[in-house]
């Protein structure tokens, strides 16, 4: 964890003095950490921080990508407000630190973005942060089935014909459209490799 401190570290401390900019960093790791994550966890924000820095050079602004990316699941109890929550979270620590202002609403317009993952053309910011947090899609089929099998675990709450068919709806939804990543870099490394586990996965759905 300690090398995600120091990312965090690097990252917050060109916007802000505050001597409690860490204390703020470990306390987002400490949701991450939470005990009923078994996807939206650590591994996942890594995962995503990671894919950000490959496309980091298609953003016009890094850091409010970074920073959302840091933000995106911070709240997560599998509820539809998950992503507002997060959103608003971002709003009132970033702004407690100081954080300037312009920024801080930036990073809060991108979190809200990762609900539907629908960038608008052109919105350079939006396009790497939704390739970077889809990018796991792109792993290979049985770690792709492991993370499924762990977003399931992540809804016990949930009966499994309501969740068969929430999954069901977001796949479609994802694969009605022309492409899944918004930028070129995002399509050729992870395009096809994402359809086919989606594709495999809805098929056993449907079974």
């Amino acid at each position: 964890m300690e090398e995600l401190v120091r990312a965090w570290r690097a990252l917050i401390t060109p916007h802000t003095a505050s001597p409690a900019a860490e204390d703020v960093g470990r306390a987002l790791l400490d949701s991450w950490s939470e005990s009923h994550r078994r996807y939206h966890d650590l591994v996942h924000l890594r995962g995503v921080l990671e894919a950000v820095d490959e496309l980091a050079g298609l953003a016009l602004d890094p850091d409010a990508v970074r920073l959302a990316a840091w933000y995106h699941d911070a709240v997560y109890e599998g509820s539809p407000d998950d992503e507002e929550n997060s959103a608003r979270r971002a709003e009132a620590e970033l702004a407690s630190l100081g954080v300037d202002a312009e920024l801080v609403a930036e990073v809060a317009r991108l979190v809200r973005m990762t609900v539907k993952h629908d960038p608008a053309p052109g919105d350079r910011n939006a396009e790497v942060l939704s390739d970077a947090d889809l990018a796991a899609l792109a792993v290979g089929a049985e770690e792709y089935r492991r993370n499924t099998a762990a977003i399931r675990s992540e809804y016990a709450h949930v009966s499994d014909e309501a969740f068969r068919a929430g999954r069901v709806r977001a796949i479609e939804s994802l694969l009605m459209g022309p492409r899944l990543y918004r930028t070129a870099m995002a399509q050729a490394r992870w395009e096809d490799r994402a359809r086919a586990n989606l594709r495999a996965e809805l098929a056993a759905l449907d079974v």
